[in-house]
């Protein structure tokens, strides 16, 4: 159940990064505040409604998320290459693949951009 809340929390993240930071419009047939525009006000009523975490906890969220807009964004990107190429090695390697060793070597490898995080990790 915690990671679904996490994963929650990484959706509604994603909605606010991008809905604050390009000041769209929530849509017209949404139950939360139709065609009015994002703002943190409402990010923050958004952020509490939706993922159930403690109040102190999702105003400093905003407050992160309008500091460092692309934030979440990149966060699922990143993701998704990840688990990509980690479905990747295990249909490469079958019955022989080894969870924790590739995510040994891949955490071994460092901090680097997407395309070459890729590369990398499909050697594994």
């Amino acid at each position: 159940m915690g990671m679904l809340r996490a994963q929650a929390l990484r959706c509604v993240r994603v909605i606010l990064d991008i809905g604050m930071h390009l000041k769209l419009q929530i849509p017209e047939d949404a139950a939360f505040y139709p065609s009015e525009s994002w703002t943190p006000e409402l990010g923050l009523e958004f952020i509490e409604s939706k993922s159930h975490f403690p109040n102190h906890f999702v105003a400093s969220e905003i407050d992160r998320y309008l500091g460092l807009p692309g934030q979440a964004i990149s966060y699922k990107v990143g993701e998704r290459v990840w688990l990509e190429t980690r479905d990747s090695a295990k249909k490469n390697h079958g019955a022989t693949f080894d969870l924790k060793g590739w995510h040994t070597k891949a955490l071994s490898l460092g901090g680097m951009g997407l395309s070459q995080m890729k590369r990398e990790l499909c050697k594994i």
